[in-house]
Order: C-alpha cells, then sequence, then structure tokens
C-alpha cells in the first residue's frame, strides 16, 4: 500500500493529478445526466459505450458519424478566460455534419487535453459539451480527459469532439436527387461560429487599440439556444469577445422536423444540405451537388451581419475572400423542392431559424462551375 501511495505521488509529481481528474468527473456528472436519451445502454464511467438504435425507434438504420474541433476559436476562449461555450462548438461542429445526410445525433463523445488539469476550466469546458447536446438531443456517453504536461504551453488547452448518428435507409439524403430548378434556402447563423478564427485572430492582432475585452465595434445579438426552440434567448454583445465566442449554431432539431415533409413520390421534399464552415459559401454547397449543376446563390437576398462588415474593413477582404473564408451571415444551406419551400420555410421558421431563400440550382454545361455570386459586388462592397 504504501508503494503504491508512493507512486501515485511520484505521478503527480511528473505534473499528472489522478485525484483531481477523477474529482472532475464527479463534478460533470449531473450536466452529462441531462443529456440521457433512449438507446443508451451504459453509464459514464466504463470502458465503451453501448447504444442501441433499435430502442432508438430505428429499423433499418445506416450509422453516419462524425468527428471534428473548433479550431483556433480555442484560443479566443483561453486568451480571454470564457470557457463555457467552446464546449456548445464542438458539438455543433459535428452534429450539423450529421444532420446534412438525414442523421439524427444519437451520442457523443468529447476530448479534453491539457498540460495541467485545471479543475474548473475544464468542468466549464465540458459543461458546455453537455449543454450542446442538450439542444441537439443526444447523449453524451464519454469522451476522455488528457493531462499531458509538457506538450501543452501552460492554460492552453484542445477540445474535439467525435458523434454517431443514424438514418433509417430510405430517408438517407445524399444530394444525389438534386435538380435544375431546385430552391436554396440560407438559415441564418450565430456569428462567426468555429472557421476562419485564424484570420480573425490576426485582423485583431493587427488592429491598434483593440482587443477580447474592447466594447464590440458593431451591432450583433447572440442567440443562446436551449433543447426546447421557444425557449432560446437573444443578448447584445456587449465586448469584442462576446462576439467571437457567440456559440455555433445547431440546426439539428429544426432540419429533422423539416425533414419528415414529404414529396409526392414519397421521397423527401429536402433534396441535399450544406453546413457552412471551412471554406465558407463557395467551398461547401458545391460538395453536394450533382455533375453540371450549379448553385446560383444572390447574396442581396440577405443583410451581410455587421461582424462580418467589420472584418472585412479592418481585413481589408475582397467580397469573394470573405464568402470562400466565413459563413457569412449563412450557417446551413437547404436545397429543396420549389413547390414544398413554403412549407419547409415555415416549419425551420417555427423551429426558432432565420430563413432566406437565397438562389436556385441551374444547369450548366461547364462542369467547373459549380457556384455562381450573383450581386456580389454591388451588395457587400
Amino acid at each position: 500500500m504504501k508503494e503504491q501511495i508512493e507512486k501515485i505521488s511520484a505521478y503527480k509529481e511528473a505534473g499528472v493529478d489522478i485525484d483531481a481528474a477523477a474529482d472532475l468527473v464527479e463534478q460533470i456528472k449531473p450536466a452529462i445526466r441531462n443529456t440521457m436519451r433512449s438507446g443508451v445502454m451504459s453509464g459514464l464511467g466504463g470502458f465503451g459505450a453501448l447504444f442501441d438504435p433499435k430502442a432508438a425507434g430505428y429499423d433499418d438504420p445506416i450509422l453516419v458519424s462524425s468527428t471534428d474541433g473548433v479550431g483556433t476559436k480555442i484560443k479566443v476562449a483561453i486568451d480571454s478566460d470564457t470557457h463555457d461555450t467552446i464546449g456548445i462548438d464542438a458539438v455543433a461542429m459535428c452534429v450539423n455534419d450529421l444532420v446534412v445526410q438525414g442523421a439524427e445525433p444519437l451520442f457523443f463523445l468529447d476530448y479534453f487535453a491539457t498540460g495541467k488539469l485545471e479543475t474548473d476550466v475544464a468542468r466549464a469546458v465540458i459543461e458546455g459539451v453537455a449543454k450542446g447536446c442538450e439542444i441537439t438531443g443526444c447523449a453524451l456517453t464519454g469522451g476522455e480527459t488528457a493531462e499531458m504536461p509538457g506538450l501543452y504551453a501552460d492554460g492552453d488547452y484542445d477540445l474535439a469532439g467525435f458523434t454517431v448518428g443514424a438514418v433509417n435507409r430510405d430517408d438517407l439524403i445524399t444530394g444525389d436527387d438534386i435538380e435544375d430548378g431546385n430552391v436554396i434556402l440560407g438559415l441564418g447563423s450565430n456569428g462567426v461560429h468555429s472557421n476562419g478564427y485564424s484570420l480573425v485572430r490576426k485582423i485583431i492582432k493587427e488592429s491598434d487599440g483593440i482587443d477580447y475585452s474592447s466594447p464590440v465595434p458593431f451591432d450583433m445579438q447572440i442567440t443562446i439556444q436551449d433543447k426546447n426552440a421557444e425557449n432560446q434567448v437573444s443578448h447584445r454583445a456587449e465586448t469584442l469577445n462576446d462576439a467571437l465566442l457567440a456559440p455555433t449554431r445547431i440546426y439539428v432539431k429544426s432540419l429533422l422536423a423539416a425533414l419528415k415533409l414529404k414529396s409526392k413520390d414519397g421521397s423527401p421534399a429536402i433534396k441535399g444540405m450544406a453546413h457552412i464552415t471551412g471554406g465558407g459559401l463557395t467551398e461547401n454547397i458545391p460538395r453536394v451537388l450533382p455533375d453540371k449543376l450549379a448553385a446560383h446563390i444572390d447574396v442581396s437576398k440577405w443583410e451581410l451581419p455587421d461582424i462580418f462588415k467589420w472584418l472585412k474593413e479592418r481585413g481589408n477582404l475582397d467580397s469573394y475572400d470573405l464568402a470562400r473564408t466565413l459563413n457569412c451571415g449563412i450557417g446551413m444551406v437547404v436545397i429543396c423542392d420549389k413547390d414544398q419551400a413554403a412549407k419547409i420555410e415555415k416549419i425551420l421558421i417555427n423551429h426558432g431559424e432565420n430563413v432566406y431563400n437565397i438562389g436556385e440550382i441551374k444547369a450548366h454545361s461547364n462542369s467547373d462551375i459549380s457556384i455562381v455570386l450573383d450581386n456580389l459586388s454591388s451588395s457587400w462592397d
């Protein structure tokens, strides 16, 4: 017993505090319990998480998986010592990628790594992950807290997520059914979301007299979602830090509701979706389009949010560069039948989304052209 205690003490002297890690697990258990749902077969603390798709209501499920991080947005959280929403971003980046294929996220696992475990910071981050899972409706079934002294600078940490979802075979969204004349709907974003922060941080670093604590130099309403769409609340950003750490919007519940709408032939009325992440509008929308079809986007159909106008001006960015780097106010794109567009829009609005009819799909003889941004200069310059 004495030898065992001495070994544990030696490990702590090497920079790894097992007791702190165990204490963290106890502290986050209440938040994790709030994410439980049908299908979960195991509790927190096992070596692996068990999930039963049949118990979750699936007859012929296709499993869909996704993993992602939050990029250098995490440095904004670290530098400003604000850690309570970055976990929502980690969930959002994963589950939004699942739902574009028609899948319901079922469970989520997180990976939190740091040089020295600061329990208060880790708890805030992981409670944010649990909040994101609550908003989504998926279970936080486990994760990893890794303390690795010497690998991270003091105060630094990293965060990544992994999620698995399911969709019945007949309801899978592949984009193969997208055709000429389909309508493109854009769903409003909640700020910059979780991409482009290397550019954002560079712009702020090179701006004299501005840091994260500076009063926000533009008007911005931040939406904080809840597991019930009607309970989401908005407030005005007060500091630049508030604006930049606005959590990525989670579109899962609104899109799952809209996916229930069927075309006359019984197929989903939604033909394709694109999560607008790294690469902005120009890189993500073409990913779901069949050959010889192009997305014609009219950027005058929505107002470029003030935060993007400010970044454009401060960073001396041209409009096309803005569109291929940031979401520019559109966090998700939905492509659907023209005769079903109004019904889909109504469902999405009823679930708290800001929806814009931003364009249409057109046949194109040049297969190298997959997206056209109309009125770009006149609207954003």
